[in-house]
């Protein structure tokens, strides 16, 4: 039964989630909201001024989505790389950044994580969009035209088995959005592109095709993060708190001790994974931020906790202080506002 608790990488280098995160995402699935996030039906709480939110990708990206979801009113800034993205909030040309972490598909993207656990931001707010990929070409370009595809590497591979039926070469590009820039660009009349639908509007592209994904499920749960955990954060809605757990003891009786630390206490756990070191990257590097002066420390080991609570919640202050008595090191990621809603881009 624990065997399920501990993640293992796929072929792809993302790590497959343990099973309480894909459990609680079948009981979304079985039941979801799903909202339009730029048709006006997302609440626009506490944005009284316009904030600049960093993402990865050009515009158009699904990320540029998710930040105009969480913040309906900002400036979106596009970077390169996601850590231009932590750059920006970290050098004030972004007030907020954000993250793609899992996606139902391809598992958790553990390189984000590290960047969580390397870098002083903290998480105020998560959001998940339902991915529904589309074949985009120049317009007047049919699919018999076609000779490949170029996206994301993640977007490929949620699309293997349509690619392999359509037949076509692919070729993997920075973004989704960055696919159709380069498209449009350099005026290829025999690539498609797989990107949103909103891209095509935004890029005067034509849609050959949709819902090219592999699974009908798709969704993206991506972070909002901050330097301030007072800009960003909403109020009324769900609060989630975030931690890692760095150790150098067993995993088994550290797994079983939080386990048990949250149960006795009725905390509902909505992720739980094992990230262990490797010998390609070495141990796994946790900045200390409640140190004083920025210490780095070193672990074989790291747990991923997520609950339902608040850091203010006494029961959850209890919960945090036994799990410190542990020879353990306690990081606290975020306490956040938790959207249970599942945003569609169509």
């Amino acid at each position: 039964m624990l065997n399920h608790l501990f993640s293992t990488k796929n072929r792809t280098g993302f790590q497959v989630p343990s099973a309480l995160p894909l459990k609680n995402l079948q009981k979304r699935r079985r039941s979801p909201t799903i909202l339009n996030s730029l048709n006006g039906s997302v609440r626009k709480e506490e944005v009284s001024r316009r904030l600049r939110v960093a993402y990865q990708g050009a515009p158009g990206a699904y990320s540029e989505f998710a930040a105009k979801t969480a913040c309906p009113e900002s400036i979106t800034v596009p970077c390169r790389a996601f850590t231009n993205v932590i750059s920006a909030v970290e050098t004030g040309r972004a007030d907020l950044a954000v993250l793609p972490v899992e996606s139902t598909m391809e598992g958790t993207a553990v390189r984000n994580y590290d960047l969580l656990l390397q870098r002083d931001l903290c998480i105020v707010q998560e959001v998940s969009l339902f991915v529904h990929y589309c074949l985009l070409a120049m317009p007047g370009v049919t699919k018999g035209e076609l000779k490949r595809v170029i996206s994301h590497p993640m977007a490929l591979a949620h699309c293997g088995r349509t690619l392999a039926q359509l037949g076509l070469d692919h070729e993997a590009v920075e973004d989704t959005a960055g696919a159709v820039e380069l498209l449009l660009s350099n005026r290829m009349l025999d690539t498609a592109a797989i990107a949103s639908s909103r891209a095509a509007v935004l890029y005067g592209l034509d849609v050959l095709a949709h819902g090219l994904q592999d699974e009908s499920w798709n969704v993206t749960r991506f972070l909002i993060l901050s330097r301030d955990p007072r800009i960003g954060r909403k109020k009324r809605v769900r609060v989630k708190t975030s931690m890692a757990v760095g150790h150098h003891s067993g995993t088994l009786s550290v797994l079983l001790k939080v386990l048990s630390t949250f149960s006795s206490r009725n905390i509902s756990l909505t992720k739980l994974e094992v990230n262990p070191s490797s010998k390609n990257n070495g141990p796994i590097k946790i900045l200390d931020v409640d140190g004083g002066a920025s210490v780095v420390k070193e672990f074989p080991c790291v747990l991923y906790v997520d609950f339902e609570g608040s850091i203010d919640d006494q029961k959850v202050k209890d919960a945090i202080a036994e799990i410190s008595e542990l020879p353990v090191f306690v990081r606290i990621l975020g306490c956040y506002s938790a959207d249970p809603n599942i945003y569609g881009l169509q």
